[in-house]
């Protein structure tokens, strides 16, 4: 790897991204918008369904999860405990943010560059596919990684806002830390390669991402079961899916690499 081509490439990409009004309402007010929907979320359920929440065996099961492995939530009264199962839910419901804005630098990084003619020069140059893809990767990862760094701490000042400060450090538990920076750097490095290889063989920005989509449903999932209890992924559960993430990334990696074939998408596209 040459990290000077690396450097043009991300430089590049970030240049030609600052100047396109989607991407940046991908990067600043859809994540915002995310983070109020949780909130909100959180709020009408503790608030309208949180009796008969409490009443569902299901749920139940949960509350008995949440005060084993929180002993300090014991001591809490029902409605307090409802509060803090519901807000642990949400460093899974932000990584939808990564996601979201990695899929749409990656669609915006292969087909819109295609669409407006500035591939081809960009393949003619020297730089190495690998690198290529790499520098894009990066160029992307990176704001998706800041964003969603913001994003939880405005997720936390909300909860302060909404006068439940006391719960914020049972919330922030190292299973919160070990998702913000282990396993939401490698679901957007995923969320982009896969990007990356839809767009490579699609010729609209909507059959690009529909690949990318793929890596939703799963964190969609989760968040489903953990709310019901029926998966508790504690620190360990965490660290173990953010382990086999980063080794996904590194086969993906690979693929698009082979895939990502510069001078057929050229010919083809003409």
């Amino acid at each position: 790897m040459n990290r000077r081509r690396l450097r043009v490439v991300m430089v590049k990409e970030w240049l030609v991204l600052s100047r396109d009004l989607n991407s940046l309402f991908t990067v600043t007010i859809l994540p915002v918008l995310v983070v109020a929907q949780a909130i909100a979320l959180v709020w009408l359920v503790e608030r309208f369904a949180g009796d008969s929440l409490a009443a569902s065996p299901l749920f139940q099961s949960a509350l008995e999860k949440l005060r084993s492995g929180l002993p300090q939530a014991a001591a809490l009264g029902l409605t307090d405990q409802i509060r803090i199962h519901l807000l642990s839910q949400l460093n899974f419901y932000l990584l939808l943010i990564p996601i979201v804005v990695s899929m749409s630098f990656s669609t915006f990084s292969v087909v819109d560059e295609k669409l407006s003619g500035s591939l081809e020069a960009l393949l003619a140059t020297p730089v190495r596919t690998s690198e290529l893809l790499l520098g894009k990767a990066m160029a992307g990862w990176m704001p998706a990684l800041l964003v969603t760094w913001v994003c939880s701490g405005l997720t936390l000042a909300a909860v302060a806002l909404l006068g439940w400060g006391h719960l914020v450090s049972l919330v922030v538990t190292p299973t919160w830390v070990v998702c913000f920076f282990l396993l939401a750097p490698a679901i957007a490095l995923l969320a982009f390669l896969l990007g990356i290889i839809g767009s490579s063989r699609a010729r609209d920005a909507k059959s690009a991402q529909n690949l990318a989509l793929l890596i939703v449903l799963p964190v969609l999932g989760l968040i489903a079961l953990q709310l019901t209890g029926v998966v508790a992924l504690g620190l360990w559960g965490t660290l173990a899916v953010a382990g086999i993430v980063a080794l996904v990334d590194c086969l993906v990696l690979r693929a698009a690499v082979r895939l990502f074939r510069r001078e057929a998408i050229v010919l083809s596209w003409r």
